[in-house]
């Protein structure tokens, strides 16, 4: 019994800022608030401004495109603004959970409001998507810059990084799966053909209804996030940032750069996936497949959560996504290849499960590389500065989340979609085919980089990333000292 004991108190003291089960939920349920609001605003505002307001594509296209040129002003000031404000009794970050979360929650549920009873004027519903879609732009950076750094905060501990990633990926899990897995029967609405055959509209009632749900499940989530993790890791009492000296360290760095090209990509992808709400209305000519996909694609980083932090701990989080990202290329490839046809939707939804296999090592790591590239940053350079990092992380995601809608519906107007046409119908030849071209070929491109990208480029092996954790856990342990004494 005794031996149990000493063993136990041994296990406890190897880290100072060793984390458990509660601090890994919690901040999941941040995650899980985060991804109400933006998996629904990401996957079906879009389908909203076609298919309800019926502005053209490439008009929602420049809106997208408008939007992240001001983001390249509003991230940075987001990340600066945190990384200059003072620690409060709440930390440096927790607090913007529950001073923000209402207005986020707000701004996503107004954006989906039918405004066509007021008017009718192009001019005007754009001017209504312009300002009430860069409103929750900034909002949501807002939150998620200093929810992205709370990570670095909460632990300096490798495995309890991992933890916080892992269960960050559970919450992105739940909070992404939830308006993909239910929305669709609420916000479309099926219309007969004279035939008999069917085809699904989008509702605007039902848009807006959902939008509400996921609000309110996003402060809930928020609020018990803020009342369930804790920073560990001491920030400045005095924060004095060179912004200029921090921003030129991260573009020196080939980690940082790697990780800043992995975002683009990786988000770019998730925002891309949205087209295929396209596919499933007007290839497949089911909505309710949205579902099997969002299933096919989720539940196999359901499967892997227990067993990849084992994994990561054995092989690291390099060589991991590597290995991940090569299985999703290649399922992508082989989708693109075979072109399943409007019958096959069982080949289309299986290729899916192969890539969401693959994804999944990615996707559960991702969040402890970030921490890793910030810790690497504070090893190089001797600045550490969580917040100016992930600003400028999560700005580089959102090029990739611009990319995807700008040229994806670009390219979604080049095969033919009009938003007067096909708003209101199913399968229509030729346009049909190139929706499903579209929509593989640019996965199987996507894949592949991301692929090259960590096989390659990325240098931050599991033994490169030893004398970077032994660095920042004394600077920590230094820090804590001198707040005791």
């Amino acid at each position: 019994m005794e031996q149990k004991e000493k063993k136990a108190t041994e296990a406890v003291a190897e880290h100072p800022n060793k984390i458990g089960i509660k601090e890994g939920i919690g901040y999941m349920l941040g995650d899980a608030g985060n991804l109400f609001v933006l998996t629904y605003v990401s996957s079906f505002l879009k389908v909203f401004y076609t298919d309800v307001l019926k502005i053209a594509t490439d008009k929602v296209a420049t809106l997208f495109l408008v939007s992240r040129l001001w983001d390249a002003v509003n991230d940075p000031m987001w990340g600066a603004i945190v990384a200059k404000r003072r620690p409060n009794r709440d930390g440096k970050y927790r607090s913007y959970l529950k001073w923000l979360a209402i207005p986020l929650a707000l701004s996503q549920l107004i954006c989906f409001i039918d405004v066509r009873a007021v008017t009718n004027k192009q001019w005007a519903l754009l001017l209504f998507a312009y300002i009430t879609y860069i409103a929750f732009g900034m909002l949501y950076t807002g939150m998620n810059v200093p929810f992205g750094s709370l990570a670095s905060v909460i632990t300096d501990d490798p495995d309890g990084r991992t933890l916080l990633s892992t269960f960050r990926s559970i919450g992105g899990g739940i909070g992404g799966a939830a308006p993909l897995l239910l929305a669709p029967f609420i916000i479309y609405t099926k219309v007969k053909n004279p035939d008999g055959s069917t085809y699904n509209v989008a509702n605007p009632n039902g848009m807006f209804w959902f939008g509400a749900a996921m609000a309110a499940c996003a402060v809930i989530f928020y609020y018990a996030c803020y009342a369930n993790t804790k920073e560990r890791v001491p920030s400045e009492a005095e924060p004095k940032v060179d912004m200029k000296k921090l921003y030129a360290g991260m573009f020196k760095s080939r980690p940082f750069i790697v990780l800043a090209l992995t975002g683009i990509l990786i988000s770019g992808q998730l925002q891309f996936a949205s087209l295929n709400q396209y596919l499933y209305k007007n290839y497949f000519c089911n909505t309710s497949l949205s579902v099997i996909g969002t299933i096919a694609q989720y539940l196999p980083m359901a499967v892997m959560i227990p067993f990849v932090p084992k994994l990561v701990k054995k092989f690291g989080k390099k060589e991991l996504s590597g290995f991940g990202a090569f299985f999703s290329a290649l399922a992508a490839i082989a989708c693109y290849i075979i072109k399943p046809r409007p019958d096959q939707a069982g080949i289309f939804i299986f290729l899916l499960f192969i890539i969401g296999f693959g994804y999944s090592f990615v996707s559960i790591t991702n969040w402890a590389v970030v921490a890793d590239v910030i810790d690497y940053q504070e090893y190089k350079t001797g600045i550490k500065n969580e917040s100016a990092v992930y600003a400028v992380y999560t700005f580089c995601r959102k090029l990739g989340q611009t990319a995807a809608d700008y040229g994806g519906l670009m390219l979604l107007g080049k095969v033919g979609y009009d938003v007067q046409l096909m708003s209101n119908a199913g399968y229509v030849d030729g346009v049909s085919e190139g929706i499903l071209k579209i929509c593989t070929l640019i996965p199987a491109i996507t894949y592949t980089l991301i692929f090259l990208l960590y096989q390659f480029a990325y240098p931050l092996s599991k033994s490169k990333l030893e004398p970077v954790y032994d660095y920042v856990r004394n600077m920590n342990c230094a820090a804590q000292s001198r707040e005791i004494y």
